[in-house]
Order: structure tokens, then C-alpha cells, then sequence
């Protein structure tokens, strides 16, 4: 009985660890409620998550589209490929203390995440300052909705 309660145990933190943001994600544009593109998060030797645009969606599917309101070193550079999630890290259930970028109008703001749905959704919240001011989006996982496997 012990050894079951133990195994019982031990898969619930196994399959709690194993979800993880990782994978490919739709964004919807929170103003029209449309796919707006393809984000591939990836987890980096330093355990923390970035996040990458791999393809537009819909009228933001321009190869060319460039970064013109960006104010770092992303300024003028091609909004297909850039780095919009950068240095998110583990906190429990969620992961927190990282940044995003909105490629629309060249703002960062700082950024946590945490999943629903049994991974098949990420809620992602970028906001000012505290995380009351801001906004959220639920993303969802790509393979879910397409049944294919993530574009390279």
C-alpha cells in the first residue's frame, strides 16, 4: 500500500514537471481575435525560456515585415525570426521574471506565463511595473490545432 501510494506520488510530480511551455504556439491579437503568428519557445542552457517568431499568421505572414517601432537592437530587424520572450524562468506551476516583446509597436514589457488545459493552453500576461496592468493572451499549442508537427 505504501509502495502505491509512493508510485501514485511520484507520477503526479513527474507529470506535473513535465509540462512545460516548450513547443510551438499560435498568439491570437487580442484587438482583432485573429491568428497573428507562430512563436517556437525554447528552454536555454540556463533553464530559462525564450521565445522566437517563426511565421506570421494572416496579414502578419510577410517574410519582410521589419521591427520599425523596436528601440533596442531589434530596430528595423525582421520581425519573422526575432526574439520577442526573452529570460523567463521557472516559479512553481508558472514561469516568471522574463520580458516580451510586442513587434506591433516596438514595446517590452515584462512578462510571466503559466499553462491550462493540461498544456494545450499558455496564458501569457506582459504588463507595466505590477502585473494588474496589463494584458493577457492565451495561446494555444500548435500541434494541438493543426495535428502536424511544429514548422522548423
Amino acid at each position: 500500500m505504501i509502495a502505491g501510494a509512493l508510485l501514485g506520488s511520484a507520477t503526479a510530480v513527474f507529470s506535473d514537471t513535465s509540462e512545460t511551455p516548450v513547443g510551438v504556439w499560435q498568439t491570437i491579437d487580442d484587438r482583432t481575435h485573429q491568428p497573428a503568428a507562430l512563436v517556437q519557445i525554447t528552454q536555454n542552457g540556463d533553464g530559462t525560456l525564450s521565445g522566437r517568431i517563426v511565421r506570421g499568421l494572416g496579414e502578419n505572414n510577410s517574410p519582410d515585415r521589419r521591427c520599425t517601432a523596436c528601440t533596442d537592437e531589434r530596430k528595423n530587424q525582421k520581425i519573422q525570426g526575432m526574439t520577442i520572450v526573452r529570460e523567463m524562468k521557472p516559479d512553481g506551476d508558472a514561469w516568471d521574471a522574463g520580458k516580451i516583446l510586442d513587434p506591433t509597436d516596438g514595446k517590452e514589457y515584462r512578462c510571466k506565463m503559466h499553462l491550462e488545459a493540461a498544456g494545450k493552453k499558455l496564458v501569457v500576461r506582459g504588463y507595466i511595473g505590477v502585473s494588474l496592468l496589463g494584458r493577457s493572451q492565451t495561446w494555444m499549442r500548435h500541434s494541438d490545432l493543426t495535428g502536424a508537427s511544429p514548422p522548423n
